[in-house]
């Protein structure tokens, strides 16, 4: 294995993986930390789920993908983390970034969250999420990371000590050895953080040949865009090769994420489709509502069956005020972990998820433990392939993705 990757979410592991496969690298995406020594595969990319834990359980298990990952004998680190980096003030990225630079004993790493493709972009040092600066994207209103404050070197520098430097795009702009040469003045004095601008696929390409000797690269997806091509320039890449292949048995839709771009995507799919809201307040209930949402989709096989929580943010407080805000998103991710099991116990052999948690949910739930890379659904969400079950699946993070997304990723599972 030559890169090892570490992501905070299953969404954004398919995410990253669906980059790297792309970029020529033979890439399995793993649910938890493996087992064992890996196949021959190029990038293996770990999928935790410490986005929201307590940092202290963040850094343990990012730093236990790390041994498993070194015992592969990866040459680079990748940590990804969401394009809108979703954190608190508290953590984790900044505390994860830095107990794996102590981890690696280098003195800095590069951060940069990045995805033009998707409207993130950075610029003088601040996060944008199409024109909108990242507080007035909606991510504001995120239930567990709202994001207020768009300067990211504002916001690391509440998560960690380590000095946050900032590497400038009129830098980036000149390219590769100018960032080189940057990034040796701001890391002279002492270890660093250094968050770099990117608006274009061009710069991010720029990093990553920059980062081509650096022990830890961390950031969204698209930062991971130009590190294919270092190891292909060393003739380290075998030929390209997918086990790929298509499911065509009953599909299931499930969501969780509150995001305006899923609102929008729920909507736009209930005016064709079969549809079924589930208040959190019922599945805080206590009474079981997984059996008789799991009767409503399977009397459905053909129609692909949408099930979703997803609430406007004024309804999500109100839930959070009334039964606590880790109550409700604990019940809600149980709810759709065990809909899941029985869901596939049931036949069903396609799956697509909306919104991180609840992606991580499913998949926990339903014991997968590696996932083959396929066909891209749409940026950053590619088409997955369970190694231990009949299963094809779709794993969208809550921003991603065309009104149409639902029916279109049924269709590219099917094959």
């Amino acid at each position: 294995m030559l890169l090892g990757c570490i992501a905070d979410d299953f969404t954004g592991a398919s995410d990253l993986a669906n980059t790297l496969a792309r970029g020529g690298m033979r890439t399995v995406q793993y649910v938890g930390i493996p087992q064992g020594h890996a196949r021959e595969i190029e990038a293996g990319v770990v999928a935790l789920k410490t986005r929201t834990v307590p940092v202290a359980d963040a850094v343990a298990q990012s730093l236990a993908a790390l041994t498993w990952l070194r015992a592969q004998g990866c040459a680079q680190i990748f940590f990804k983390y969401c394009s809108t980096f979703d954190s608190t003030p508290e953590g984790n990225i900044g505390p994860v970034t830095e107990a794996l630079m102590e981890a690696l004993g280098t003195r800095f790493a590069l951060v940069c969250p990045a995805f033009p493709a998707t409207g993130r972009r950075v610029f003088q040092g601040h996060l944008f999420v199409g024109d909108r600066l990242l507080h007035q994207s909606g991510m504001q209103e995120h239930p567990l990371t709202p994001m207020t404050d768009p300067d990211l070197r504002r916001w690391l520098s509440h998560q960690t000590s380590i000095p946050v430097g900032h590497l400038a795009h009129e830098v980036v702009a000149q390219g590769t050895l100018a960032v080189r040469a940057r990034l040796a003045e701001l890391t002279a004095a002492s270890p660093a953080m250094i968050l770099a601008d990117a608006v274009n696929d061009i710069d991010l390409a720029t990093l990553g040949a920059a980062a081509a000797d650096h022990q830890l690269v961390t950031g969204g997806s698209g930062m991971a865009l130009g590190l294919p091509a270092n190891f292909a320039r060393e003739g380290r890449l075998l030929p390209a090769y997918s086990a790929w292949r298509g499911e065509a048995g009953p599909c299931a839709i499930l969501s969780g994420s509150c995001s305006a771009i899923t609102r929008g995507q729920i909507a736009a799919h209930a005016a064709a489709y079969p549809a079924l809201c589930v208040h959190p307040d019922d599945i805080m209930s206590g009474q079981d509502q997984v059996a008789r949402v799991a009767d409503w989709v399977m009397a459905r096989p053909a129609s692909l069956p949408l099930v979703y929580t997803t609430a406007t943010p004024e309804a999500v407080r109100d839930a959070q005020s009334r039964h606590g805000a880790g109550a409700v998103a604990a019940e809600i991710e149980i709810f759709f972990a065990e809909l899941a099991r029985i869901l596939v116990a049931g036949g069903v052999r396609r799956l697509v998820t909306a919104g991180g948690e609840t992606s991580s949910a499913v998949v926990a739930g339903l014991g997968l433990s590696a996932l083959e890379i396929g066909p891209e659904i749409a940026p950053g969400v590619p088409a997955l392939l369970a190694e231990d079950a009949p299963l094809v699946l779709a794993l969208k993070s809550g921003n991603f993705g065309g009104p149409d997304f639902f029916a279109h990723a049924a269709k590219v599972l099917e094959g």
